[in-house]
């Protein structure tokens, strides 16, 4: 098969099953994964700073700079930089992930840049992020947690750059490996079906069958991951029932809930595949609409949503919050929610504004 018509992960045969291999091997666990996404609230905030120390040092040395060549250059990798010290701490290191480590590989080993010059890029990184651990880390036994869980991710992704250094030097054919291959990844494949069919009945809300809220993070990171590999934009919509409390108030809960269930089986409906619905909480829905711009998702998506709600209770109207982000440039997922957010209320209180009776 053409190299072109497979990703890197299909060429170097990695599979989720190798990937948690390879993380049980360097004592990668869940609570890693969680300490680590903890600290990017902490590391966020002051992250240019970091890239500008990590460039000051890396174009002292003439070597790097002269690989690096132009402004321009830089500032795409001052760029590139911030999305992978964020990645570090996403906590969410699944086939994307793995995807992007080794694509850094085949791009370093492309421009020319030896492993001892990588090497010394990560030792810098490296030290900076131990330098901001101390500083923002009193709880000694904490600090050293978090620091073990870094060493150990960083070792995670050098083997998988520089597996990329040796694929492009070594090509190796494995046709005696092809028929076995086949069947295991045929297992995979109904294993994956099978677990996914476990997860579903954990990952969604009893009352109106949407996602629960509780996953949304992690949804949200690999739907922006995989939207900017593909240039393609992403509307988030952040969803309110009007006058809720009043509804709740004269009507009854029991009232308030058939809502609810209503208005999560409206959104079901008229939801692709691949769209992404959450009940963030109480009676507010949070939706993730990826390939979609903010004019498709106005005047398509949600023109059959208020249509379908209409059918079920002509009643109930929604505030609703869009803000897109891609294809060129994206934001980061948690500013998302809250500009949405935000949007939302002044949609909300617009509406209160043209009728003064709407109260809640």
């Amino acid at each position: 098969m053409n190299p072109t018509e497979q990703t890197l992960l299909e060429q170097m045969r990695i599979t989720e099953f190798e990937i948690a291999h390879r993380k049980e091997l360097l004592l990668l666990d869940e609570d890693d994964f969680t300490r680590l996404a903890s600290y990017r609230s902490k590391i966020e905030p002051h992250i240019d700073m970091l890239v500008d120390k990590f460039y000051i040092l890396q174009t002292g040395i003439t070597e790097i700079a002269l690989l690096i060549g132009d402004a321009d250059t830089l500032t795409r990798l001052r760029a590139a930089q911030r999305r992978y010290i964020l990645d570090l701490f996403s906590g969410l290191y699944d086939l994307e992930y793995v995807n992007n480590r080794l694509r850094i590989g085949l791009v370093h080993k492309r421009i020319g840049v030896e492993p001892k010059l990588y090497l010394a890029a990560i030792n810098t990184l490296k030290g900076l992020l131990i330098e901001d651990i101390f500083l923002q880390i009193a709880h000694e036994p904490e600090r050293i947690a978090m620091l073990t869980a870094l060493d150990k991710l960083f070792l995670f992704d050098i083997t998988l750059v520089f597996e990329t250094y040796i694929r492009s030097l070594v090509s190796e054919i494995e046709s005696s490996k092809e028929k076995s291959e086949i069947y295991a990844k045929a297992l995979e494949e109904k294993v994956r079906e099978r677990t996914q069919q476990l997860e579903e009945m954990s990952r969604t809300d009893a009352l109106t069958g949407l996602l629960s809220v509780r996953h949304l993070q992690e949804n949200l990171t690999r739907t922006l991951r995989t939207c900017q590999r593909r240039a393609e934009p992403v509307v988030i919509a952040y969803l309110d029932i009007d006058d809720f409390k009043q509804i709740n108030d004269t009507q009854g809960h029991q009232r308030g809930d058939e809502i609810l269930r209503i208005v999560g089986a409206s959104i079901r409906k008229v939801s692709r595949a691949e769209d992404c619905c959450f009940r963030y909480g109480g009676d507010e829905f949070c939706l993730i609409l990826p390939n979609c711009s903010e004019d498709q998702a106005r005047d398509v998506y949600l023109q059959r949503l208020t249509h379908t709600l209409a059918e079920q209770i002509g009643d109930v109207t929604l505030s609703i919050g869009l803000v897109q982000t891609g294809p060129l440039q994206f934001d980061e997922g948690n500013s998302l929610i809250r500009l949405a957010d935000e949007r939302m209320y002044a949609a909300k209180k617009a509406l209160k504004e043209v009728n003064p009776k709407e109260t809640h």
